[in-house]
């Protein structure tokens, strides 16, 4: 009897409690709560409505030169399955 309580308790304290903050969303906030999509902003809102995009701001993704390259950007669809004894062989 005392065995099953004390397993009892030890699995209730194992459950994951879910915490009000992660479960705070905009439909659940006060009226001018915005929760956003974890992005940051290019620019700045001006006062009558508009809106000024910043240059330093913006993200500058750098390429590569990729003439010489072996493999070409297209994935077939139709991929051949490689077992996992062919692919250790290959990586040693």
């Amino acid at each position: 009897m005392v065995l099953g309580l004390l397993v009892g308790l030890g699995r209730s304290m194992r459950r994951k409690r879910t915490s009000s903050l992660s479960i705070l969303s905009s439909k659940r906030a006060p009226k001018d709560y915005y929760k956003g999509k974890n992005c940051k902003p290019t620019g700045f809102h001006t006062r009558k409505g508009g809106y000024v995009v910043v240059d330093e701001k913006l993200p500058n993704y750098v390429v590569p030169d990729l003439t010489d390259f072996k493999l070409k950007p297209y994935v077939s669809q139709c991929a051949v399955e490689v077992k996992a004894t062919e692919a250790t062989n290959v990586a040693k």
